[in-house]
């Protein structure tokens, strides 16, 4: 009986310490030269909890590769209008490359209205309808970080893509929707027939088992199952939950979109959850920085 080839694990941490060792590298250049580094800001609003360790782990990545990282932190209770004089504050000052406000915002405060304040020559996040536009259309935008990732990956990873049917599950602004677009890019690590995929989806099943790279972003624990998957087929898993656990010390694991141990038997190539997509997210986020820095996208 022929040996089944066991998955190639896509490990982000060993792609995100590469992506870091070049950045350093480039920061070192500019440091030489006498200019100033890279400065990356964060404003974050209440204490929401996942917020808190994206913020912390942005701010210990920045120092790592050199970048100056600043902080504001404001309680729940700050205005819309205050935050929007945030904004308009680090919009002006030339001494900040890129900023993030970071998502969810308090209930009393338009998302939507924040967003679209920032300047989008510092959109690092690449939230802003003008970046978001230009990326539909394939001119130089601030792509959002976790697409950004995905296709870091698939590229570090040299995995071949061209004419190959990639299904992406969930539609959000910040994953689904700006990953399907890139995927069905004309260059080589696109060019993908893509299916976007959603809660209202009939034959999801059928459609998942003609797909030879599957992204799934659809923020449910275990969504994809070993009987959805064809042999060969590489995933990709966006999600990250905590899922209960009593044999757990810590009362709980840690799960993707993915049920890793009935669909890595089939794949050739899977992204661990942790370790996979959530690692190149940041190393996006100082990438888009560094861009923004140097006027890539914007004169």
């Amino acid at each position: 009986m022929e040996n089944k080839k066991e998955p190639i694990i896509i490990d982000g941490k060993l792609i995100a310490a590469e992506i870091k060792k070049e950045l350093s590298a480039e920061v070192a250049k500019l440091l030489d030269a006498g200019k100033r580094p890279p400065h990356l800001v964060a404003v974050i609003v209440g204490n929401d909890g996942a917020s808190e360790s994206y913020v912390a782990s942005k701010e210990k990545q920045s120092k790592e590769v050199g970048f100056m990282s600043s902080v504001y932190r404001f309680p729940d209770t700050l205005t819309e209008q205050e935050l929007l004089n945030t904004i308009d504050f680090l919009n002006n000052d030339p001494e900040v490359d890129g900023f993030i406000v970071q998502l969810p915002l308090p209930k009393h405060i338009n998302e939507n209205k924040v967003v679209q304040r920032i300047d989008p020559r510092k959109d690092v996040d690449g939230f802003h309808p003008t970046n978001g536009g230009r990326m539909m259309y394939n001119m130089p935008s601030f792509i959002p970080a976790t697409p950004f990732g995905i296709m870091t990956m698939l590229e570090r990873s040299k995995i071949d893509t061209v004419g190959k049917h990639c299904v992406v599950i969930g539609r959000s602004n910040i994953v689904g929707t700006p990953v399907a677009v890139l995927m069905s890019r004309n260059n080589n690590f696109a060019n993908c027939t893509v299916t976007l995929c959603h809660s209202k989806t009939k034959n999801i099943k059928e459609i998942c088992l003609g797909a030879d790279i599957i992204i799934v972003a659809i923020g449910k624990p275990e969504f994809l199952t070993g009987d959805m998957v064809k042999e060969g087929a590489v995933i990709i898993d966006v999600g990250i939950h905590r899922v209960e656990d009593k044999t757990k010390e810590r009362g709980y694991r840690v799960v993707g979109d993915v049920k890793f141990d009935e669909v890595a038997p089939k794949a050739s190539y899977i992204t661990p959850v942790p370790g996979g997509v959530g690692t190149l997210t940041v190393v996006s986020l100082l990438q888009n920085t560094l861009k923004a820095y140097n006027h890539e996208i914007y004169e």
